[in-house]
């Protein structure tokens, strides 16, 4: 018999069913047990009468909470009295003919059909697999889902193309510190994990892709922070060719517009268009670059989007940057170094840098920073002059050869943006922690309870790569 899906019962009044899915809850009413099956598209009573089968009894008898089992039975409707309106299948319930146990279940370390926010990281993120059975985690989950489909399929009717950029990639300066791979093949040398796609989505403008995407993940070796998973993180990756600034800010506003009305019609979007603001009068304003502009700030299904405009293109650089050049200069990128001045700006950057303006766009949506972009520099010049005033060496600049190389052999303007999946996904589920809407995310001390990572490694690896490990070494007690 073809397995049947929860959900699919409702059809099935009269019907024998083989349902398969995990317990949820086992009540015993006298010689009568019921049983709430669980499986990914809902839940149903069962019912275990021994006038019906005193062999699905005796196995009933042996039943607990998460236990994976397979039924047969018989779909009945309810009694008006014994509907259950909470329940999608809640006018239906199975008579089970037949019962057999696929596999047996420990004790819970904590209840999954409650409220799992209240238990503790280390012990939610140590049995993620079992929190993940949670309806709200498993709802998220799907949210994020159908927002990233969404995505895909509107880029893809928009004539962008998916491309997978490497995760093996160079250690360039790009604000924050690499995750770092050692090379086994060349000894001493490392790839790095990729901030941010940057450097290949420019390539790929060269290459005369003109519209490309993927859904990227990025990686930086941070300490943890409340809107952002440590470690890893993921963003939509977008470039387009020969357009300008307007171009980027009227696709994510209408594709963003549409997104919410398929995806989270619950919700409404209460400022339209979306308020662009330069980051000038948002500070001044805000006292922020990221304003929350809700109207009802305790309405949780509205939205305000907005832009911030007309960053400063630089800021002081201070020792902590990983910008950090040759020593001799002031300046640090604000945004990133391949950021582009805004045309009237650019006699600025020989008189007067710090009032140079960068063709930056940040999307902020209540109060929370969920994306950023810009139009880039194409022309090497002007590449070579931001190198120079950010301070970089001859040898700091040999970084980044690949691109300034690819910029002779005929570059397009080009620019693009890259909102955050985890942010924009938190806001729209509701949920105040990022690691809600993150299937496996590290705990806040940077670490996965469940996997027991970062760990040690053999001596006989560390070998292999040339590595020796130099432990900082502990006093002695006296």
């Amino acid at each position: 018999m073809q397995r049947t899906l929860i959900k699919d019962t409702i059809n099935q009044i009269n019907k024998t069913v083989l349902l398969k899915g995990w317990v949820s809850v086992r009540r015993d009413h006298g010689k009568l047990i019921f049983l709430d099956l669980r499986d990914r598209t809902g839940l149903i009573q069962l019912v275990i009468n021994p006038k019906v089968s005193e062999e699905a009894q005796t196995t009933a008898n042996e039943i607990r909470s998460e236990f994976v089992i397979e039924i047969e039975g018989t779909v009945k409707e309810r009694e008006a009295k014994q509907i259950n309106p909470e329940m999608e299948t809640g006018k239906v319930e199975v008579e089970v003919t037949k019962l057999n146990i696929i596999s047996r279940a420990k004790a819970m370390p904590f209840d999954i059909n409650s409220d799992t926010r209240s238990v503790s990281e280390e012990v939610r993120l140590k049995y993620r697999y079992l929190d993940l059975r949670n309806d709200r985690m498993k709802k998220n989950l799907k949210l994020r889902h159908k927002i990233i489909q969404f995505i895909r399929n509107y880029l893809t009717d928009m004539d962008f193309t998916e491309v997978q950029t490497p995760i093996l990639t160079k250690s360039t300066p790009e604000g924050a510190r690499d995750y770092l791979v050692p090379s086994r093949i060349y000894p001493g040398k490392f790839f790095a994990l990729p901030q941010s796609p940057q450097q290949y989505k420019q390539l790929l403008m060269v290459a005369g892709l003109e519209k490309y995407f993927q859904i990227a993940p990025c990686f930086r070796d941070e300490d943890a922070r409340a809107d952002r998973s440590p470690g890893e993180f993921y963003q939509l990756d977008l470039e387009m060719s020969f357009i300008e600034q307007e171009d980027i800010l009227q696709l994510i506003e209408k594709m963003y517009t549409e997104l919410v009305k398929t995806v989270a019609p619950e919700k409404h979007i209460s400022i339209t268009p979306w308020p662009r603001i330069s980051h000038k009068e948002s500070k001044e304003k805000y006292d922020n670059d990221k304003p929350d502009l809700r109207k009802d700030k305790n309405d949780p299904n509205e939205l305000a989007f907005c832009w911030i405009l007309d960053f400063p293109l630089f800021t002081e650089q201070t020792e902590d940057d990983f910008f950090h050049g040759s020593g001799n200069s002031k300046w640090a990128p604000s945004h990133h170094m391949f950021t582009a001045p805004k045309a009237e700006d650019l006699a600025l950057l020989d008189k007067d840098p710090g009032k140079v303006r960068g063709l930056q766009h940040d999307l902020v949506l209540n109060g929370v920073e969920i994306g950023g972009g810009s139009i880039r520099i194409h022309d090497p010049k002007v590449q070579e002059k931001i190198f120079d005033l950010i301070g970089f060496s001859k040898e700091q600049k040999q970084n980044f050869a690949h691109m300034l190389g690819a910029f002779e052999y005929g570059v397009p303007p080009h620019g693009g943006i890259a909102p955050g999946i985890d942010r924009f996904v938190r806001i729209l589920a509701g949920e105040d922690k990022i690691a809600e809407v993150i299937a496996f995310p590290l705990s806040g001390s940077v670490r996965d309870p469940m996997m027991g990572s970062p760990s040690e490694v053999s001596d006989k690896q560390l070998k292999e790569l040339h590595i020796k490990i130099d432990l900082p070494k502990t006093k002695e007690k006296k």
